[in-house]
């Protein structure tokens, strides 16, 4: 019995020391795991079948091989473009859910109180792509250039009409800031789409307006003149309009950018693997070819260059929305 017992005891001893041994151990292996161990998944806050979305679903398979596990696409479409912050702030930061990131989201922040932050809330992973903007007259317009315009503008106070699509989006902030440096006070007209806008700037129902690319067809058949972009460099496709930057409005260069993003907390190991393939896939010849179908191009930042991109984005745009009294008040 006393042999019989000491071997039984000393069985509960060694099971229970390996217990332990194993338990110290599988958090460890747990913690090391290879990311990513399931599906990826990407949310994009835009209804399935726009623009954005198909090129994103692209981008998406070919980042599947590069992973090692499918990348499940998740439409959150509403609030402008917003519902992906709230979403990645109250997912787990193990890099198993990222979203599409329109730069209105920080945008939205300012403007609104809102129960998230994406300054803080989210983790930069790679920025992909912008859309070109344009300042736009009716084919009739007497505005043959961007220097016509602003110095009627000036002449005649509070009587030039310019349409956006909307307050507060990228198309008004990028003319107001243009329009501020001269003081130059006028009637603004939002519109709630592309369509209605065009049809406004065509029909020389406005004076001018301002718009992304969905003004491409309208140029081409001649129905309005396009004045000037708002990008880095001359768009190829309109290689004979200048950029605002060229005009002597070096600040002035609105693309309307977006990325990726993770909760924050996400670790930086999986972050820099995300990039990574992203970064791969976004060059890939499918992908670079949905977006220019769309007028888009590859504007890729790493993740660093991203976050900062994005913090002087929100400095810069904080002081314009100020001015044009659209940032929010502070909380009571």
């Amino acid at each position: 019995m006393h042999d019989g017992a000491t071997r039984c005891s000393r069985r509960h001893w060694l099971g229970g020391a390996a217990a332990l041994a194993m338990g110290s151990v599988w958090p460890a292996a747990r913690a090391q795991a290879p990311f990513p161990s399931k599906p990826v998944q990407l949310i994009v806050p835009w209804p399935a079948g726009g623009q954005t979305d198909l090129t994103i679903r692209i981008l998406a398979e070919e980042a599947e091989p590069l992973l090692g596990q499918t990348v499940v696409v998740v439409n959150k479409p509403g609030a402008a473009g917003t519902l992906v912050a709230p979403a990645l702030k109250a997912a787990e930061p193990d890099g198993h859910t990222i979203g599409q990131v329109p730069i209105t989201v920080y945008r939205h922040a300012l403007m609104n109180h809102v129960p998230w932050d994406p300054v803080t809330d989210l983790a930069p992973i790679v920025q992909v792509s912008g859309v070109s903007f344009g300042l736009l007259v009716p084919a009739s317009s007497p505005f043959k250039s961007v220097h016509d315009l602003v110095d009627w503008a000036v002449r005649h106070p509070g009587e030039l009409t310019l349409g956006s699509t909307g307050i507060g989006t990228t198309a008004h902030l990028a003319m107001e800031e243009i329009l501020l440096q001269h003081n130059v006070k006028y009637v603004h007209v939002p519109y709630k789409g592309t369509a209605d806008q065009m049809l406004a700037i065509a029909g020389a129902q406005i004076m001018a307006g301002v718009n992304s690319t969905g003004f491409a067809p309208w140029v081409d058949k001649g129905q309005m003149r396009l004045l000037a972009t708002f990008n880095a460099a001359r768009n190829p496709r309109w290689p004979a309009a200048p950029t605002m930057r060229e005009l002597g409005y070096p600040q002035a260069v609105y693309t309307s950018p977006w990325g990726l993003a993770a909760p924050a907390g996400t670790p930086a190991a999986v972050v820099q693997k995300l990039h990574d393939a992203f970064h791969k896939a976004m060059f890939s010849e499918r992908h670079a070819g949905a977006l220019a179908r769309y007028d888009q191009s590859i504007d890729y930042l790493n993740t660093r260059d991203y976050r900062q991109a994005v913090l002087a984005m929100v400095e810069r745009e904080k002081q314009l929305l100020a001015r044009m009294n659209l940032l929010a008040p502070p909380k009571s």
